[in-house]
């Protein structure tokens, strides 16, 4: 019977703390160099008096240059005020050692889209890239994120990380906390 409870303990260990396999949505090596990106990932997830935002996050390599693919979209029955990326937004991740990592901005200003649906919602789509030093992803590597900042061209919104969590729009769970720790090394090389 010990043996038994034994084998199930470490059965559970091994399950828990098992890699989570790379999810890789794009791979092309060209002429023009190379690029490899994962599949987006919900990290955020809020709904409140009929208005919704969700935070997804997608890694890339382009050409040696580590970059996060963020998207953020908003829907509400209401009009969606704008948030916007431009040269100085930068979002900030404080991880659980305390440490905050900093991405740059590296695009063009944009505002997002503002869409309709069929059924007469509003659904604003905000996109950008942001890109890593290499100094400071390797913390990300190490240590989970608690905590996000942006800071948009006009205003800074923090999105507090969850451990895991049942997302409304899919049905899956999505542990954004280790989302650096688990993906990292899916576009590093």
């Amino acid at each position: 019977m010990k043996n038994l409870f034994l084998a199930l303990f470490l059965l559970l260990n091994f399950t828990a703390f098992a890699q989570k396999p790379c999810e890789i949505d794009n791979d092309i090596k060209d002429s023009l160099g190379t690029y490899k990106s994962t599949k987006q990932h919900i990290i955020f997830e809020r709904n409140f008096a009929g208005n919704s935002t969700t935070i997804f996050f997608s890694l890339n390599n382009n050409n040696g240059i580590l970059g996060l693919e963020t998207q953020i979209l908003q829907r509400s029955q209401d009009f969606i005020k704008a948030i916007c990326f431009d040269a100085s937004s930068k979002i900030y991740l404080q991880l659980n050692n305390n440490k905050i990592v900093t991405l740059l901005y590296a695009g063009a200003d944009t505002c997002g889209n503002l869409l309709r649906d069929e059924s007469n919602s509003n659904n604003r789509i905000t996109s950008g890239t942001f890109v890593f030093s290499k100094e400071n992803f390797e913390e990300l590597k190490k240590s989970p994120v608690t905590f996000m900042r942006v800071k948009y061209a006009g205003e800074t919104i923090d999105y507090p990380f969850r451990t895991a969590f049942v997302s409304e729009l899919d049905k899956k769970v999505y542990e954004p906390e280790g989302y650096f720790i688990d993906f990292l090394k899916c576009v590093e090389n």
